[in-house]
């Protein structure tokens, strides 16, 4: 079962290049890549929890020399979102696009695919970068797909912030490599020890993920490029692109920077996630149109997750500590799956109104009452009201910070859930401002079903059955 690793990175490759060779079937060969990639995570996932880690050295070759692929609970964690939102993309997205559109969408969609999954599961610093660069570079293409100045002009500046990003992150690479010979992650993280070597690596390789995660206050270029993409793609970019900086940011903090990291480094992140809750939440509030909205929602939310990292800093190793840990990576799961099907469901309804303007979405829970209701799930995980994972997460969080004495983020953490409740009640009070006795609920089932099914995924899947989380991430990897 091991082999499912590089399966789950060769697989969409060779569909991306199935595709591109037979364009004409673009849309029946990319949904069965699509399946077939999500299987074939999925099992590796499932050998996670049945049997613990997974490593595969590639050709035989193991650290330092080889390429290694390897999963742990924390990794298998991620990939399972991924691919189940990606999944339900790939069934929007087949429904979505035109034909000659799909003939472009579904070689980048399917290469964006692969260097998401060989992120999760690359076990060595360097194949993180070329990853990292992968997903970049597909993800800027990805999101000029509708042509307009607009989204040019934004994914222009979505790819130049990456590769500045990339480029730090590299020149961390290269610092650590220089000093102790090895990139494996293990292997780093048994050498590494605190010295301006350490820092200046951490401090780069931190930064440039800052940028790719649009971090308050350097996510000028997320809004523009996530509101203006075709609907499928803002909802990858903004489930899970940048959840992919986030992951690895974790990574580095949890199992190869810890002996060099103090508690400022730790609340500089803090505030700076304070920042984009509070100012994140008041945009959403104050936009215009529900694909920008979302997108600041995303900014917003990402704060929450590197408010997590003071709360990690200060709380001792132990059971709060996992416990607190779980919490943070529920959320970011969670975030996963609401913000994908707020995306689609915003979608569909621009689709169907030919504008996504909020103060004219009069008639929409009437017209359209499954991508209403998908938006009202996906608000409700945003906000973090029960039954949600989001609430879990936020509780957890919100009940270690008052243990902790550190009421500063637990105001920050409420001022932003109450910011979440007055934007998601904005847009349903437009939507609900006739009568709404709709003549079908389902009206495109291929688009509007998926987008639901994420928004009960984190309302109530994620909520009520979380606990198998906690035994996920008991089975380790790298630390």
């Amino acid at each position: 079962m091991i082999d499912a690793l590089p399966l789950a990175v060769t697989l969409p490759l060779i569909g991306a290049l199935a595709v591109t060779v037979w364009p004409a079937h673009a849309r029946g060969l990319g949904l069965a890549g699509a399946l077939i990639t999500a299987v074939s995570a999925l099992t590796v996932t499932t050998e996670v929890w049945s049997r613990g880690a997974l490593r595969a050295d590639l050709g035989g070759w193991g650290a330092p020399l080889g390429i290694a692929l390897e999963a742990d609970g924390l990794s298998a964690a991620f990939l399972a979102m991924a691919n189940l939102v990606a999944l339900a993309v790939s069934v929007y997205a087949g429904g979505y696009f035109k034909r000659e559109t799909a003939r472009h969408f579904w070689p980048l969609w399917l290469l964006l695919w692969s260097a998401l999954n060989g992120l999760f599961l690359a076990a060595d610093l360097f194949n993180l970068y070329v990853t990292l660069e992968l997903l970049g570079l597909s993800a800027a293409a990805l999101g000029a797909l509708t042509g307009t100045r607009e989204a040019v002009a934004a994914n222009l500046r979505y790819l130049l912030v990456g590769l500045l990003g990339s480029m730090s992150y590299l020149l961390g690479v290269a610092l650590v490599y220089a000093a102790y010979g090895v990139l494996d992650i293990g292997l780093v993280a048994e050498a590494v020890e605190p010295g301006p070597v350490a820092w200046t690596a951490m401090t780069l390789m931190i930064g440039g993920l800052i940028l790719k995660a649009a971090l308050f206050p350097m996510h000028f270029w997320l809004p523009p490029a996530h509101a203006n993409a075709p609907a499928p793609v803002s909802a990858a970019l903004s489930a899970l692109v940048v959840k992919a900086a986030f992951y690895l940011a974790l990574r580095l903090w949890l199992d190869v920077f810890a002996p060099v990291l103090g508690e400022a480094a730790a609340n500089l992140l803090g505030i700076l996630g304070a920042g984009a809750v509070v100012w994140g939440s008041w945009r959403a509030l104050r936009a215009e149109r529900l694909k920008l909205l979302a997108a600041y929602s995303t900014v917003a939310q990402m704060g929450y997750l590197f408010i997590a990292f003071p709360l990690l800093a200060a709380t001792p190793p132990g059971l709060a500590r996992e416990n607190l840990l779980a919490a943070v990576v529920l959320l970011a799961l969670t975030h996963g799956f609401a913000k994908a099907g707020l995306f689609l469901a915003a979608g569909m309804v621009q689709k169907t109104a030919g504008h996504d303007r909020i103060d004219e979405l009069g008639g929409a829970a009437q017209a359209l009452p499954a991508a209403t209701f998908a938006i009202g799930l996906a608000g409700v995980a945003l906000i973090g009201l029960p039954p949600s994972g989001t609430f879990l997460a936020k509780w957890m969080m919100l009940e270690q910070a008052m243990i902790l004495g550190l009421w500063w983020w637990l105001v920050v953490m409420m001022v932003g859930t109450l910011l979440a409740a007055a934007y998601i009640f904005r847009v349903l009070s437009r939507a609900f401002n006739r009568e709404p006795t709709p003549y079908r609920f389902v009206n495109d089932a291929s688009t509007e079903l998926p987008a639901l099914l994420l928004g009960l995924i984190a309302t109530f899947g994620l909520g009520i059955a979380a606990q198998p989380l906690w035994r996920l991430l008991e089975q380790g990897a790298f630390g």
